[in-house]
């Protein structure tokens, strides 16, 4: 690089500024080299064009090349999925990661997965019939979730998804392995003209744990594929041909996020898993490398920034997501939201593992439930079934909980199980205690449907999944047009992250090379798109 001694002359498009705003302008044109030279006014920044060391010139004291956002994380994630960025919307449950969302993603060269969970067959159908019609050739997912006490629900989503030709799936809450998702990844597989395997069914697994990532990234089990050949769900090629690749392309480390999360520090879980894929990698010798991608905290450019500094081939969001006008959440659930502070989440029970006693991350500012929901997991540890919790405790619960008598409740789980699993009402019939588990995650259940359909009557029992990402975003949108709900886009959100990531990406590298950046001009700020320096 051109040294203090080394003068610049420089050709190009804007003359060096040394004005905070001016130089903003230089490091935000993320489609033009950055030269930073020292001026008779001091240090300046010039975008554009090209140096050439002359003795007439200006010193130069660093440069960076252009960085446009495509070029952010990895290309084979790109070419795999078929998408411009290295970016994916993660799944949110019952239908808050929409389809507007979706197709509003993949018609801006973006990843998003459909929130498949908890959702009737009849509703991902409508949903898979949208994209056929409307984003036809573009790229989605849709999220495939691991319920251990709805065994048919996980069948019957991927019978759905193999007969509808749903080309990538986002695995999600998987705590070992199943033979419907094994399944699933096999029955795309096949040999190319050119004899190489090719997987037509692409499996992206997000985990938060070494042990689950390396199920994933090792070739489906022995016994698992035997079995699935012997009931024809799968072809002898098939089977053959899953000993030679991994089970998923694509690994997420999910850190502290919404939902269902560990809270692991991404700083912490990512490398782990990196090191494990490389491990992986050296013992089986994949022709493809599995891609490992990070999520969960990522609700800023430097936060998204510094998981491609780390390695990350993707990066992935959630919670800032279902602030935007596209996502399935209300508008009450959105306001609630676009207010929460790093700080305003708590662990609730999950309803979908409510008997394993595993929580899930969700917003406490505005709503009683992570209260309520904890409650009512201390009276299925303390009590042998419904009859047995004590009169006073049962009265506050029917008072201030359900609102209604339990046995009422009951009676909704069997007419809701009677068309959706009648397997859960046969297991409850013999087990007071299951009978309980089955009415208290009604509950749990209904209370994310409030928040889905704005039910005012129940807004302080609203369960809004949401992670730390959501605060830090609302904190960095301060001051700037984001900051009202009605004005996020979830395109225009991807955009600014990503764009501001590459911006901060091309600071770090100034930085590195000496440089001290004005800290006005070194924080990148949202602008609507057609205002924003180099956007298209």
């Amino acid at each position: 690089m051109d040294t203090l001694e080394t003068p610049l002359r420089w050709y190009g498009e804007r003359n060096p500024s040394i004005d905070p705003a001016g130089i903003y302008q230089v490091l935000a044109d993320l489609d033009h080299p950055c030269f930073i030279t020292v001026t008779r006014e001091g240090i300046g920044a010039a975008a554009g064009g090209f140096a050439t060391a002359d003795g007439d010139g200006l010193p130069l004291l660093a440069a960076a090349q252009p960085l446009p956002p495509e070029r952010l994380g990895s290309a084979a994630f790109r070419a795999a999925h078929g998408v411009k960025y290295a970016y994916m919307a993660g799944a949110m449950a019952g239908g808050i990661a929409s389809a507007d969302m979706v197709v509003a993603l993949a018609r801006e060269g973006f990843l998003a997965s459909f929130g498949a969970a908890g959702l009737l067959p009849e509703h991902i159908e409508a949903a898979l019939a949208r994209f056929a019609a409307e984003i036809p050739g573009l790229p989605f997912a849709v999220n495939l979730i691991h319920s251990p006490s709805e065994d048919r629900l996980e069948r019957e989503a991927v019978e759905l998804f193999l007969r509808h030709g749903v080309r990538c799936v986002e695995a999600s809450a998987y705590m070992d392995l199943t033979p419907h998702v094994v399944r699933y990844r096999l029955a795309g597989l096949r040999r190319d003209e050119d004899g190489r395997i090719a997987a037509d069914n692409r499996l992206i697994a997000k985990i938060s744990r070494p042990e689950t990532a390396e199920r994933f990234m090792r070739p489906a089990p022995a016994a698992l594929v035997s079995a699935l050949l012997e009931q024809g769900l799968v072809t002898a090629e098939q089977a053959e041909l899953a000993r030679h690749l991994p089970l998923a392309d694509d690994i997420t480390v999910e850190a502290d996020s919404g939902g269902h999360t560990d809270r692991r520090p991404l700083p912490a879980l990512l490398p782990s898993i990196l090191r494990l894929r490389d491990n992986v990698q050296r013992e089986y010798r994949y022709a493809v490398p599995i891609r490992v991608g990070a999520g969960g905290g990522l609700g800023t450019p430097v936060a998204v920034a510094a998981a491609f500094a780390m390695g990350a081939a993707y990066a992935v969001t959630g919670s800032v997501n279902q602030s935007c006008l596209e996502s399935g959440a209300s508008t009450a659930a959105k306001a609630m939201l676009a207010e929460a502070g790093i700080a305003d989440c708590e662990m609730a029970p999950a309803a979908d593992m409510f008997e394993m006693g595993v929580d899930l991350q969700v917003l406490k500012k505005g709503t009683f439930f992570p209260m309520r929901a904890r409650r009512l997991y201390e009276l299925y540890q303390a009590y042998d079934g419904l009859e047995d919790i004590p009169a006073a405790d049962r009265a506050k619960l029917e008072s201030q909980v359900f609102r209604r008598p339990l046995e009422d409740v009951w009676q909704e789980c069997v007419k809701y199980f009677s068309r959706r699993d009648p397997e859960q009402l046969a297991r409850a019939a013999d087990s007071p205690k299951r009978k309980m588990a089955l009415v208290f995650r009604w509950y749990l259940g209904m209370a994310s449907r409030w928040a889905v359909v704005g039910d005012a009557d129940r807004a302080m029992d609203y369960q809004v999944w949401c992670g730390p990402a959501m605060g830090s975003f609302n904190d960095w949108v301060t001051g700037s047009y984001l900051k009202t709900p009605g004005n996020r886009r979830v395109a225009e959100v991807a955009h600014h992250l990503m764009r501001g990531a590459a911006f901060h990406t091309r600071l770090n590298q100034l930085r590195n090379a000496g440089v001290h950046v004005p800290a006005s001009a070194a924080d990148y700020r949202p602008v609507p798109l057609e205002t924003s320096a180099g956007m298209p």
